[in-house]
């Protein structure tokens, strides 16, 4: 039976959500709706056909996902546009939400079987009542690694959707969902959490731009914890103005961009975090740094010793596997057949971490959180690359444990270096000459300076778009 022909303002938002990334930023989008070319309505029906058209990858991208509930949200932003409210920041703009946030109504499962009999949350996390006031829809919610314990966004439960550049290799976790939705355009944006990097891996292995802003900038209340200390709520979208406007709504502080291309003054730090670097991976930074070079930057390659020590202290095990452990420990004992069990492995580790060697590494924190920012006095941010290596297939590492913990760990190394700094944090999408597969280059400032870093990651998005 041939589908009826669609209206133009229909067919007009089918081509919208069809285009790449880049060419479907926030910005993008509120042109569409001032220029009348389609409205909040044929917005949410254009990814709901979007997503029966890629049915499979809906599937492994969502574990929850009504489109009914979405043109309904469309419907009503809609009216309230026609009865004379003014738009709002994100009015129409279809936003993915990790499964670990609380929506009013919705079971939060966190990517695990292990809360499915959970009652319904009654109201929703600041985080997503802060979207819905900014106008933003809620376009379903995202598959993620299981409580959030991973970086690679691999789940046996409730799925695994693919890298959008090789069906074959990974998102990258744990936001894997939230990344695939906006990389596949069923959603422009999604909500999630960075707990060791859960933003910024998936954002550079997806070709996406993730934002790990500093944790007190955005509450976390609401969301299913990993590790209190370092869990932060954040943004994964196809540009750093897209991350700015979801940061604005989320945190309630104003950024103001000026990409104008202008020389800046960047850190690389000399250590570990630049060793074991895949081949293509070293080949893209190194293109990446000296095209900035041209440019008269100014990028110096020095020791951080902040940086290293981080680096040093969750190489021991850091914070997040105890405290994990720490919150699981009656819940794993009660159900531990029905989690994951690479999560489960990486959960028992925990129990084993002495008292005084977590305190140990806890009681270092604000030293060396003040050292990071002294040592980046004049410079406008940290450059490296986000991830060590290239989205690896994804086959070996569903099967093979020992395969599974050691990406694991290449995965976060670079990432969570800069949770355990709170530090402000970005991950932008570099492709290399000739290369088939995305790099992130990760920028970063100390905690509190969210503003400064989106500046200076807007201008640095500026001159590197100039290479693709």
């Amino acid at each position: 039976m041939n589908e009826p022909s669609l209206t133009t303002s229909q067919a007009m938002a089918d081509a919208f959500w069809a285009r790449p990334p880049a060419k479907r930023r926030l910005s993008d989008l509120a042109v569409a709706f001032e220029a009348g070319d389609f409205g909040y309505r044929e917005a949410g029906e254009a990814l709901n056909r979007r997503a029966a058209a890629l049915d499979e990858i809906a599937r492994e991208t969502f574990v929850e996902h009504a489109p009914e509930r979405l043109t309904a949200q469309g419907e009503a932003q809609q009216a309230l546009q026609a009865a004379g409210e003014a738009p709002r920041a994100l009015s129409g703009v279809p936003v993915s939400i990790k499964d670990l946030f609380d929506v009013r109504g919705e079971v939060t499962r966190a990517g695990s079987r292990v809360l499915e009999a959970n009652p319904p949350a009654t109201q929703d996390a600041p985080a997503v009542a802060r979207l819905r006031q900014a106008g933003a829809l809620l376009a379903g919610r995202t598959t993620m690694s299981e409580f959030a314990f991973s970086g690679l966004g691999l789940n046996p439960h409730v799925g695994t959707p693919p890298n959008p550049h090789d069906a074959a290799r990974i998102t990258g976790g744990s936001t894997s969902g939230g990344a695939a939705s906006v990389a596949f355009g069923l959603a422009a944006a999604a909500l999630g959490s960075d707990t060791g990097g859960s933003l910024r891996i998936p954002a550079a292995f997806c070709g996406l731009v993730g934002f790990k802003p500093s944790q007190a900038s955005v509450p976390g209340e609401g969301a299913y914890p990993l590790s209190p200390s370092l869990d932060c709520v954040g943004p994964i979208a196809p540009s750093v103005a897209c991350c700015a406007t979801l940061w604005q709504a989320l945190s309630g502080q104003a950024p103001r961009l000026d990409p104008t291309p202008r020389p800046l003054r960047l850190a690389i730090p000399d250590g570990a975090l630049l060793q074991g670097l895949d081949d293509a991976v070293a080949v893209a930074f190194e293109e990446a740094v000296a095209s900035l070079h041209r440019l008269g930057w100014h990028l110096e390659r020095l020791p951080l010793a902040a940086v290293e020590d981080a680096h040093a202290i969750n190489q021991q095990g850091g914070l997040v596997v105890p405290e994990a452990a720490a919150l699981h420990r009656e819940q794993l004992g009660d159900r531990e057949a029905d989690y994951d069990p690479f999560i489960a492995e990486r959960l028992r580790g925990g129990r084993e971490v002495l008292a005084s060697d977590y305190l140990d590494r806890l009681w270092q924190r604000p030293g060396l959180q003040a050292r990071f920012a002294a040592e980046l006095t004049g410079f406008d941010a940290v450059l490296l690359p986000t991830v060590a290596m290239l989205p690896p297939e994804r086959r070996a590492l569903e099967t093979d444990a020992e395969a599974f913990q050691a990406a694991n760990r290449r995965a976060l190394r670079n990432t969570s270096v800069f949770n355990y700094l709170d530090a402000s944090a970005i991950s932008l999408p570099y492709t290399a000459a000739d290369a088939e597969l995305p790099i992130g280059l990760m920028l970063a400032r100390p905690r509190g300076e969210d503003a400064a870093l989106l500046q200076a990651a807007s201008v640095v998005e500026t001159v590197l778009q100039g290479h693709d």
